[in-house]
């Protein structure tokens, strides 16, 4: 979070500070990850903190099946965004705004909106107090000209949280809950791999076991949990994890190698 709240904060709270050094802040982060690991809420917490006005848009509402709208909402989305700066623009699943062009036979509409979006990022109008985070799962889908230096060139892989940070999400979820002789320090070790949408299941299992074992069931114990382990599995294993590790340094032999061009090219 301290990577993200450099790239984020410093540039909209003291642009001063890159005018003195005489170089150009960052225009945008891509925060990706497996699923549930929280990056959504990773930028809402950074922008609440930067105090700039927070644009969410989730990738699908931007795309329209009319000819010409979904760039038209691209350009009103960072107009907007310039009105109000210092401002954050946040793009979830941003992979299918900008998925690799040349990928997708059968539409020309997909390769327009990829073009829109890096126009606005980079184009002749500037983009002044704007902060660009992005957030997906399936970094290698996106198109790669969006990851370029000078667009959102900051990679931060947002891993599964450690066992301090799986301790705090169960005292969060379990908060309302009647625990009995249950061991949340415990829970926190055994729960390894788990992200926080994953311990979230974890603890609502645990209520509907002891709900099954008895309707008027006032408590959850340790057991109504060693039971839902049995039917909650994690979902950032070490194999998902060095997957996610390795996509920067891949990405960076991929744009070594002589590769056929793509046929946008």
């Amino acid at each position: 979070i301290h990577k993200v709240r450099e790239m984020i904060e410093l540039p909209l709270r003291h642009p001063e500070l890159f005018e003195r050094l005489g170089i150009e802040p960052p225009k945008g982060v891509l925060l990706y990850g497996p699923p549930g690991t929280g990056k959504t809420l990773l930028a809402k917490a950074v922008a609440n903190e930067s105090g700039a006005n927070f644009i969410s848009v989730k990738g699908p509402e931007l795309l329209s099946k009319w000819f010409g709208e979904s760039e038209q909402r691209i350009r009103e989305l960072f107009r907007r965004a310039r009105q109000v700066a210092p401002s954050i623009i946040f793009l979830d699943e941003v992979d299918s705004i900008v998925p690799k062009r040349g990928s997708y036979y059968g539409t020309h509409a997909t390769e327009s909106v990829v073009s829109q979006l890096l126009t606005e990022i980079s184009g002749l109008e500037e983009l002044k107090n704007v902060v660009i985070i992005s957030a997906t799962n399936r970094p290698d889908m996106v198109d790669p000209a969006l990851l370029r230096p000078g667009r959102i060139d900051r990679l931060v892989l947002v891993p599964a949280p450690d066992v301090k940070s799986r301790l705090e999400i169960l005292k969060i979820h379990a908060k309302n809950m009647p625990l009995k002789d249950v061991d949340l320090k415990g829970l926190a070790v055994k729960t390894e791999g788990f992200s926080g949408a994953d311990i979230e299941s974890l603890c609502r299992e645990a209520g509907m076991d002891a709900l099954r074992e008895n309707i008027k069931a006032k408590e959850v114990k340790e057991k109504h949990f060693n039971d839902a382990f049995k039917k909650i599995s994690p979902s950032a294993t070490k194999d998902v994890i060095q997957h996610y590790e390795k996509f920067e340094s891949r990405k960076r032999e991929v744009e070594k190698e002589n590769e056929p061009s793509p046929r946008y090219i």
